[in-house]
């Protein structure tokens, strides 16, 4: 479906009243990708989207679709279909009818329109709702009708804002599912904004990660979720423990850290250094809540915190996951999530221990990431 080979932004800005909402986003996307803008509210994502769309005029750079520039054309010219968080249906036509009407807009023969909408109606599996109105669909069924209408123009791109964040837990995951096989079963090219860190794994070729109107790190869902190069993209990618510390020492890539609130160094973590850290730095340390092991036992006769690498503390909650239970442990002035299989009592102690490789170091200012380059 897509008849483009690589779509660029070069420098793309975006400025309200002075305030840069999005600052010399570089990235090259080739045909038949799914990328996803991750990041949280006023990130510059969606603005991203929405300049790309052509809803919003570049304040800088350029856009340019196989080396020619398209930041200059109008919404209609750009051929990209777009799907909203709110639906955008108009609620006194039938199925059909919404799915038509950017066909009817184009002036599309009858005979074509028809064929089009049923087959884009088959797609989306709402055969049988085709004469429905709006309002007589459920959530997941009007999305359902939203992406119809985007994919049944043959767009060269679809851009989707948010999709599901009106749709409860159990449609999302369906919806997800849906969105997924729409992209591979059709070739679309297709960029997607979210919030949701599962969403953006499960469903993308490649994640472009934001803050504060700034690229942070791109990559594929797996080296992000194994390599984030910030505390800031670590969270994003299911580091729950997100815990501030202090440089003890540092030797071959690993660095020793103190938590705070326990000088009397019971609890201090060994992880793997990302950058370049020196003793008595203040850091962020990342570690996934799977990631810890949950002893009910002290880790040896010479009694809890005088082994390297554990961190005792007092379970302070539990919650039962099914074949497992999240586990509150408080340590100091620290709060730290665990995950085991066996629930261990409140009000109990309990002794963590983490792999090194998986407690990863990062400088606490995020001033000292180096920029990423992005690359297709």
């Amino acid at each position: 479906m897509s008849d483009f080979d690589s779509l660029e932004l070069r420098g793309v800005g975006r400025r309200f009243g002075g305030v840069d909402a999005l600052s010399g986003l570089d990235l090259t996307i080739k045909s038949g990708e799914f990328v996803a803008l991750l990041g949280p509210s006023g990130c510059g994502k969606s603005t991203a989207l929405n300049c790309l769309a052509g809803l919003l005029p570049l304040t800088h750079g350029e856009i340019l679709l196989d080396g020619k520039r398209i930041d200059t054309l109008p919404p209609e010219r750009r051929g990209f279909g777009m799907v909203f968080q709110s639906y955008a249906l108009f609620p006194h036509l039938s199925v059909e009818k919404n799915v038509a009407f950017g066909l009817q807009m184009q002036g599309r023969p009858r005979a074509e329109i028809e064929s089009r909408v049923r087959e884009a109606i088959k797609l989306v599996k709402l055969d049988e709702h085709a004469k429905k109105l709006p309002g007589q669909l459920s959530g997941g069924q009007q999305q359902r009708v939203a992406i119809a209408r985007a994919v049944v123009l043959e767009p060269s791109l679809v851009l989707m804002d948010e999709p599901l964040s009106n749709l409860d837990a159990k449609l999302r995951l369906d919806m997800r599912t849906e969105i997924r096989r729409l992209h591979q079963s059709l070739g679309l090219t297709t960029i997607y904004v979210t919030h949701d860190q599962e969403e953006a794994l499960s469903l993308a070729d490649r994640l472009v990660v934001m803050r504060e109107g700034r690229v942070q790190q791109v990559g594929t869902p797996d080296e992000l979720y194994e390599s984030p190069t910030s505390w800031y993209v670590a969270d994003f990618m299911g580091y729950r423990n997100i815990l501030p510390a202090t440089v003890v020492s540092v030797s071959g890539g690993e660095a020793v850290v103190q938590l705070p609130g326990t000088a009397d160094g019971g609890a201090r973590l060994t992880g793997s250094a990302v950058g370049v850290l020196s003793a008595g730095d203040s850091v962020r340390v990342a570690i996934r809540p799977d990631d810890f092991v949950v002893a009910q036992d002290p880790p040896g006769s010479a009694g809890a915190g005088t082994v390297p690498g554990t961190v005792p503390g007092t379970v302070s909650v539990v919650e039962y996951h099914g074949r497992e239970h999240a586990v509150g442990v408080q340590t100091g002035d620290t709060m730290l999530h665990a995950r085991t299989p066996v629930a261990p009592q409140v009000g109990g102690s309990v002794w963590l221990t983490a792999p090194v490789e998986r407690v990863l170091v990062f400088p606490d200012s995020l001033d000292a990431v180096v920029p990423v380059e992005v690359a297709a």
